[in-house]
């Protein structure tokens, strides 16, 4: 796996017990030790949020009554509401 945009030099300290793991892993797979690392650390990350996506959207209690035709309103003062704070 080789990246395209930059990237950043990290240190990390490991046990012993991983390091080898790490190493033999490395070995095995005919790999650098930071290809396997940077697929092992991508694997136990969330994946990365879309720009302008809602991580949920939910309506239920005290919601108006109409909620269900109006839901591309609702959607878009949510996005707009969530744009402000990270902005403000």
């Amino acid at each position: 796996m080789r990246y395209a945009v930059c990237v950043k030099r990290t240190t990390i300290m490991l046990p012993d017990e991983v390091d080898a793991r790490l190493r033999l892993e490395a070995r095995r797979r005919g790999s650098s030790i930071a290809d396997v690392a940077r697929e092992a650390i991508e694997r136990q990350l969330p994946p990365p949020a879309t720009e302008g996506s809602l991580s949920f959207f939910s309506i239920g209690e005290g919601s108006p009554r109409d909620a269900s035709e109006r839901v591309d309103e609702l959607v878009a003062k949510a996005v707009t509401r969530r744009k402000s704070r990270r902005t403000g």
